[in-house]
Protein backbone atom coordinates (compact mmCIF):
# COMPACT_ATOMS: atom_id res chain seq x y z
CA UNK A 1 0.00 0.00 0.00
CA UNK A 2 1.24 3.41 -1.05
CA UNK A 3 1.82 5.84 1.73
CA UNK A 4 -0.05 9.27 1.87
CA UNK A 5 2.19 12.56 1.19
CA UNK A 6 0.52 15.69 1.75
CA UNK A 7 1.59 18.54 -0.25
CA UNK A 8 0.77 22.49 -0.20
CA UNK A 9 2.85 25.16 -2.05
CA UNK A 10 1.38 27.88 1.19
CA UNK A 11 4.52 28.45 2.14
CA UNK A 12 3.22 30.37 5.04
CA UNK A 13 2.38 30.03 8.89
CA UNK A 14 -1.35 28.89 7.58
CA UNK A 15 -0.30 26.73 5.15
CA UNK A 16 1.79 24.95 8.13
CA UNK A 17 -1.26 24.54 9.66
CA UNK A 18 -3.55 23.51 6.99
CA UNK A 19 -1.56 20.62 5.85
CA UNK A 20 -0.98 19.70 9.20
CA UNK A 21 -4.76 19.11 9.88
CA UNK A 22 -5.21 17.42 6.49
CA UNK A 23 -2.50 15.20 7.97
CA UNK A 24 -4.33 14.70 10.94
CA UNK A 25 -2.07 12.62 13.03
CA UNK A 26 -3.27 10.76 16.24
CA UNK A 27 -0.95 12.71 18.50
CA UNK A 28 -1.59 13.18 21.72
CA UNK A 29 -0.35 13.63 25.73
CA UNK A 30 2.73 16.16 25.62
CA UNK A 31 3.57 16.56 22.16
CA UNK A 32 6.95 17.42 21.53
CA UNK A 33 7.98 19.69 18.17
CA UNK A 34 11.73 18.56 17.13
CA UNK A 35 13.03 21.78 15.19
CA UNK A 36 16.54 22.78 14.42
CA UNK A 37 17.32 25.75 16.27
CA UNK A 38 20.14 27.01 13.19
CA UNK A 39 23.67 27.18 14.03
CA UNK A 40 24.87 30.98 15.06
CA UNK A 41 25.59 32.86 11.72
CA UNK A 42 23.40 30.74 9.49
CA UNK A 43 20.65 32.60 7.69
CA UNK A 44 18.58 29.56 6.02
CA UNK A 45 16.77 27.99 8.93
CA UNK A 46 13.04 28.09 9.78
CA UNK A 47 12.45 31.09 12.04
CA UNK A 48 10.16 30.10 15.09
CA UNK A 49 7.40 33.00 14.35
CA UNK A 50 6.94 30.76 10.86
CA UNK A 51 5.79 27.75 13.16
CA UNK A 52 3.96 29.50 15.95
CA UNK A 53 0.72 28.54 14.58
CA UNK A 54 0.96 25.27 14.17
CA UNK A 55 3.16 24.61 17.41
CA UNK A 56 -0.02 26.61 19.28
CA UNK A 57 -2.37 24.70 18.09
CA UNK A 58 -0.47 21.56 19.17
CA UNK A 59 0.36 23.38 22.73
CA UNK A 60 3.66 21.65 21.82
CA UNK A 61 7.00 22.16 23.47
CA UNK A 62 9.63 22.87 20.86
CA UNK A 63 12.57 20.08 21.21
CA UNK A 64 16.53 19.89 20.43
CA UNK A 65 19.60 18.51 21.29
CA UNK A 66 23.18 19.88 21.65
CA UNK A 67 25.57 18.60 18.61
CA UNK A 68 29.19 17.05 18.78
CA UNK A 69 31.28 19.38 16.60
CA UNK A 70 32.35 23.24 17.20
CA UNK A 71 30.04 25.73 17.17
CA UNK A 72 27.42 27.59 19.65
CA UNK A 73 25.55 24.26 20.41
CA UNK A 74 27.93 22.36 21.39
CA UNK A 75 27.60 22.60 25.24
CA UNK A 76 24.23 23.52 26.73
CA UNK A 77 25.13 26.50 28.72
CA UNK A 78 26.08 28.08 24.71
CA UNK A 79 23.11 26.41 23.21
CA UNK A 80 20.36 27.54 25.94
CA UNK A 81 21.56 30.83 24.90
CA UNK A 82 21.82 29.94 20.89
CA UNK A 83 17.88 29.25 21.59
CA UNK A 84 16.92 32.72 22.90
CA UNK A 85 19.15 34.38 20.63
CA UNK A 86 17.16 33.04 18.13
CA UNK A 87 13.82 33.77 19.82
CA UNK A 88 12.84 30.27 20.01
CA UNK A 89 12.51 30.80 23.44
CA UNK A 90 10.46 34.12 23.04
CA UNK A 91 7.60 32.34 21.57
CA UNK A 92 7.93 28.88 23.04
CA UNK A 93 8.49 26.28 25.94
CA UNK A 94 11.93 25.07 24.99
CA UNK A 95 13.37 21.67 26.29
CA UNK A 96 17.07 20.88 25.33
CA UNK A 97 16.75 17.14 25.40
CA UNK A 98 20.35 15.93 26.66
CA UNK A 99 20.75 19.08 28.74
CA UNK A 100 20.40 16.46 32.00
CA UNK A 101 21.99 13.25 29.76
CA UNK A 102 21.17 10.37 27.56
CA UNK A 103 18.92 7.43 27.35
CA UNK A 104 19.95 4.24 25.41
CA UNK A 105 17.10 2.88 22.78
CA UNK A 106 18.18 -0.66 21.69
CA UNK A 107 18.82 -1.42 17.82
CA UNK A 108 17.06 -4.10 16.31
CA UNK A 109 19.10 -5.80 13.38
CA UNK A 110 21.63 -2.89 12.91
CA UNK A 111 24.38 -4.11 11.21
CA UNK A 112 26.67 -0.65 12.74
CA UNK A 113 24.17 0.62 15.83
CA UNK A 114 23.55 -1.56 18.71
CA UNK A 115 22.50 1.51 20.57
CA UNK A 116 21.24 4.94 19.71
CA UNK A 117 21.74 7.61 22.44
CA UNK A 118 18.80 10.27 22.66
CA UNK A 119 18.44 12.92 24.62
CA UNK A 120 17.47 11.89 28.22
CA UNK A 121 14.14 14.27 28.37
CA UNK A 122 12.80 12.64 25.39
CA UNK A 123 10.91 10.27 27.68
CA UNK A 124 8.76 13.14 28.70
CA UNK A 125 6.84 13.03 25.46
CA UNK A 126 3.96 10.97 24.24
CA UNK A 127 4.23 12.01 20.89
CA UNK A 128 6.68 14.03 18.49
CA UNK A 129 5.49 16.23 15.80
CA UNK A 130 8.89 16.22 13.84
CA UNK A 131 9.08 19.49 12.37
CA UNK A 132 12.20 19.65 9.16
CA UNK A 133 13.78 22.06 7.21
CA UNK A 134 14.42 20.19 3.69
CA UNK A 135 17.63 21.25 2.06
CA UNK A 136 21.26 20.30 1.23
CA UNK A 137 23.81 18.91 3.77
CA UNK A 138 27.96 18.77 3.34
CA UNK A 139 28.00 15.09 4.90
CA UNK A 140 24.52 13.53 4.22
CA UNK A 141 24.08 14.92 1.17
CA UNK A 142 20.21 16.34 2.05
CA UNK A 143 18.40 16.94 5.44
CA UNK A 144 15.00 15.88 6.05
CA UNK A 145 12.41 13.72 8.37
CA UNK A 146 15.03 10.73 8.43
CA UNK A 147 17.64 13.25 9.78
CA UNK A 148 15.78 14.85 11.85
CA UNK A 149 14.45 11.69 13.75
CA UNK A 150 18.71 10.30 13.89
CA UNK A 151 21.24 12.78 14.37
CA UNK A 152 18.67 15.36 15.40
CA UNK A 153 17.60 13.77 18.45
CA UNK A 154 20.74 11.76 19.22
CA UNK A 155 22.45 13.41 22.46
CA UNK A 156 26.08 14.88 21.35
CA UNK A 157 28.10 11.85 22.43
CA UNK A 158 24.92 9.81 20.23
CA UNK A 159 25.66 11.96 17.21
CA UNK A 160 29.44 11.03 16.79
CA UNK A 161 28.65 7.39 17.30
CA UNK A 162 25.99 7.72 13.78
CA UNK A 163 28.61 9.64 12.55
CA UNK A 164 31.22 7.02 13.27
CA UNK A 165 29.09 4.53 12.56
CA UNK A 166 28.62 2.88 15.91
CA UNK A 167 32.50 3.91 17.25
CA UNK A 168 32.26 7.21 18.67
CA UNK A 169 36.18 8.06 17.93
CA UNK A 170 35.63 7.67 14.54
CA UNK A 171 33.11 10.71 13.90
CA UNK A 172 34.76 11.98 11.15
CA UNK A 173 36.59 8.89 9.71
CA UNK A 174 34.09 6.16 9.37
CA UNK A 175 32.99 4.75 6.12
CA UNK A 176 30.82 7.18 4.36
CA UNK A 177 28.03 4.98 3.44
CA UNK A 178 28.30 3.17 7.28
CA UNK A 179 27.57 6.56 8.35
CA UNK A 180 24.62 7.21 6.27
CA UNK A 181 23.17 3.76 6.89
CA UNK A 182 23.77 3.98 10.62
CA UNK A 183 21.18 7.06 10.19
CA UNK A 184 18.73 5.27 9.20
CA UNK A 185 19.18 2.49 12.14
CA UNK A 186 19.21 5.24 14.68
CA UNK A 187 15.21 6.22 12.82
CA UNK A 188 14.28 3.03 13.53
CA UNK A 189 14.66 3.18 17.42
CA UNK A 190 12.57 6.58 17.28
CA UNK A 191 9.88 4.67 15.19
CA UNK A 192 10.04 1.79 17.50
CA UNK A 193 9.51 3.89 20.44
CA UNK A 194 6.91 6.17 19.08
CA UNK A 195 5.15 4.10 16.04
CA UNK A 196 1.72 5.50 15.65
CA UNK A 197 2.38 8.48 17.84
CA UNK A 198 4.76 10.56 15.44
CA UNK A 199 4.07 12.63 12.65
CA UNK A 200 6.37 14.40 9.97
CA UNK A 201 6.40 17.63 8.12
CA UNK A 202 9.16 18.94 5.65
CA UNK A 203 9.19 22.48 4.67
CA UNK A 204 11.26 23.19 1.17
CA UNK A 205 12.32 26.60 1.32
CA UNK A 206 15.36 28.68 1.50
CA UNK A 207 16.73 24.96 -0.10
CA UNK A 208 20.87 25.52 0.28
CA UNK A 209 23.32 23.10 -0.74
CA UNK A 210 24.16 23.24 2.75
CA UNK A 211 22.59 22.25 5.97
CA UNK A 212 21.02 24.85 9.24
CA UNK A 213 23.86 23.36 11.15
CA UNK A 214 26.86 25.92 9.29
CA UNK A 215 27.84 28.95 10.72
CA UNK A 216 28.67 30.13 6.83
CA UNK A 217 25.88 28.44 3.95
CA UNK A 218 25.83 28.57 0.91
CA UNK A 219 22.48 30.72 -0.28
CA UNK A 220 19.62 28.95 -1.83
CA UNK A 221 20.44 27.40 -4.95
CA UNK A 222 16.38 26.25 -6.07
CA UNK A 223 13.31 28.16 -5.75
CA UNK A 224 11.20 27.44 -2.94
CA UNK A 225 8.47 24.73 -3.36
CA UNK A 226 6.25 24.19 -0.51
CA UNK A 227 5.18 22.11 2.69
CA UNK A 228 4.51 18.13 2.50
CA UNK A 229 3.48 15.79 5.43
CA UNK A 230 3.26 12.57 6.19
CA UNK A 231 2.63 9.93 8.97
CA UNK A 232 6.06 8.15 6.93
CA UNK A 233 9.10 9.69 6.84
CA UNK A 234 10.54 7.73 3.91
CA UNK A 235 8.03 8.52 1.83
CA UNK A 236 7.82 11.93 2.55
CA UNK A 237 12.01 12.36 2.19
CA UNK A 238 11.28 10.38 -1.21
CA UNK A 239 8.91 12.58 -1.96
CA UNK A 240 10.90 15.99 -1.73
CA UNK A 241 13.60 14.77 -3.09
CA UNK A 242 11.53 13.48 -6.16
CA UNK A 243 10.23 17.28 -6.26
CA UNK A 244 14.10 18.84 -6.68
CA UNK A 245 14.58 16.38 -9.89
CA UNK A 246 11.26 17.38 -11.07
CA UNK A 247 11.88 21.20 -10.38
CA UNK A 248 11.72 23.06 -13.64
CA UNK A 249 14.92 24.89 -12.27
CA UNK A 250 18.31 25.09 -13.18
CA UNK A 251 19.48 25.65 -9.71
CA UNK A 252 18.03 22.19 -9.08
CA UNK A 253 21.44 20.77 -10.35
CA UNK A 254 23.94 22.42 -8.01
CA UNK A 255 21.29 20.97 -4.95
CA UNK A 256 20.69 17.39 -6.90
CA UNK A 257 25.27 17.43 -7.04
CA UNK A 258 25.39 17.80 -3.34
CA UNK A 259 22.59 14.97 -2.87
CA UNK A 260 24.53 12.36 -5.60
CA UNK A 261 28.07 13.06 -4.64
CA UNK A 262 27.40 12.21 -1.12
CA UNK A 263 25.17 9.20 -2.05
CA UNK A 264 22.09 10.61 0.08
CA UNK A 265 19.74 8.52 -1.38
CA UNK A 266 21.01 5.69 0.32
CA UNK A 267 19.45 6.89 4.40
CA UNK A 268 16.07 6.54 2.59
CA UNK A 269 16.51 3.17 0.73
CA UNK A 270 18.24 1.48 4.30
CA UNK A 271 15.09 3.04 5.85
CA UNK A 272 12.78 1.86 3.35
CA UNK A 273 14.93 -1.61 4.04
CA UNK A 274 14.24 -2.03 7.57
CA UNK A 275 10.54 -1.41 7.03
CA UNK A 276 10.65 2.03 8.72
CA UNK A 277 8.78 3.04 5.24
CA UNK A 278 7.60 2.82 2.01
CA UNK A 279 9.29 3.97 -0.85
CA UNK A 280 5.65 4.30 -3.36
CA UNK A 281 3.97 7.16 -1.98
CA UNK A 282 0.77 9.13 -2.69
CA UNK A 283 1.03 12.62 -3.68
CA UNK A 284 -2.02 14.97 -2.15
CA UNK A 285 -2.27 18.34 -3.00
CA UNK A 286 -4.38 20.06 -0.64
CA UNK A 287 -4.29 23.30 -2.54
Amino acid sequence: MKSKVYFTSDLTSNGLLKIYQALNPNLQGNIGVKIHSGEAGNQNYLRPDFMKSLVDFVNGTVIECNTAYDGERNTTEKHLKLLDDHEWTKYYQVDLLDQEGEIPLKVKNGSFLTTNYVGKNLTNYDSLLVLSHFKGHPMGGFGGALKNISIGLASSYGKAVIHGAGEAQKIWSSNHDDFLKSMAEASSTIMDLYKNKIAFINVMKNMSVDCDCCQIAADPVIKDIGILASLDPVALDKACLDLVYQADDLGKQDLIERIESRNGILTVLEANRLNIGNLDYELINID
